[in-house]
């Protein structure tokens, strides 16, 4: 297939090598160019802009950071929809708001293209290994028109539904069930710290036992060693994604009390100089609480 893809973050980059490496032919817009330089060396195309990067495609993919970003590569006169031919898709990876995706299903019906949305759960990590989880929601014919690209991202596709706001709240329910495990994991590990139990033998046992989920493990061991300073996915994006589920919450009438909680340790957090650091470093406020020392 011929593919483009705009957003060339840490996830965007894993999810092009990939793509590149089922042998499709990928072009590549990122607003800073050096972020192509591995891919154009592996055989990828550079576009100018958005629009010239949709021309001729059969799909195009945005994996950005949210709403604003992905408003601005898709509408305009230099967006990917002034390029993208009718019925092309384009498949929105980003983690974005249900109300955004729900006015672009309008936009592209409009167009005479398809929107598919398939957010992804996993990390950079997981990316570049092609071990994406892919919650995809859009027209049954559009999603099995781009199944092979998604499939070439991801290790699961799931099938959530014909309207692409469903896998939007899905992947915001996923973040907001993520971030309650980090705030709990750090009030956990705060309160065996203050007991004398090291953290990470608390984690040992968890992660060893009932809580072996790869969630647990992953953000157990940033907690334990403090690795919550080098980020994978940076605190303000959890605010984001926390901010963004709570709209739709209230747009459902659906109290999500954690949620609530949650959002004031991302304030709280961003207010503490934390915005550099990864969404994990929430649990460090938990270990501020219990009154322990960095």
């Amino acid at each position: 297939m011929k593919i483009g893809l705009i957003g060339l973050g840490s996830m965007g980059v894993g999810i092009a090598h990939n793509i590149l490496k089922a042998g499709h032919t990928l072009t590549v817009y990122n607003r800073s160019k050096d972020k192509a330089d591995s891919l154009l060396a592996e055989g990828a195309i550079w576009a100018a802009s958005p629009r010239a990067l949709a021309q001729g495609q059969d799909a195009v993919i945005t994996m950005v950071a949210d709403d604003n970003a992905l408003q601005a590569v898709t509408l305009g006169e230099e967006g990917l929809l002034a390029g993208l031919g009718q019925n092309a898709i384009h498949i929105s990876m980003s983690t974005v708001s249900q109300a955004l995706v729900e006015s672009l299903v309008a936009v592209h019906e409009r167009h005479g293209s398809g929107l598919v949305s398939a957010p992804v759960f996993g990390r950079p990590d997981a990316a570049a290994a092609g071990k994406l989880f892919v919650a995809a929601a859009g027209k049954a014919e559009h999603i099995t028109q781009v199944r092979p690209v998604l499939e070439a991202v991801g290790q699961k596709l799931f099938e959530v539904g014909e309207q692409p706001p469903q896998a939007a709240v899905v992947k915001l329910i996923g973040n907001f069930l993520i971030s309650c495990v980090i705030e709990g994991l750090g009030e956990g590990a705060a309160l065996a710290e203050k007991a004398g139990v090291a953290p990470e033998k608390l984690l040992e046992v968890l992660t060893g036992s009932i809580f072996g989920a790869p969630v647990y493990q992953i953000y157990g061991n940033l907690i334990a060693t403090g690795g919550y300073m080098k980020p994978g996915f940076a605190l303000p994006l959890g605010a984001k994604d926390n901010r963004l589920v709570l709209q739709a919450a209230e747009a459902h009438d659906v109290p999500l009390p954690f949620a609530s909680v949650v959002r004031d340790r991302f304030v709280r957090g961003m207010a503490q100089g934390l915005s550099g650091a990864d969404w994990s470093a929430i649990a460090r406020l938990a270990r501020e609480d219990a009154g322990l020392k960095h």
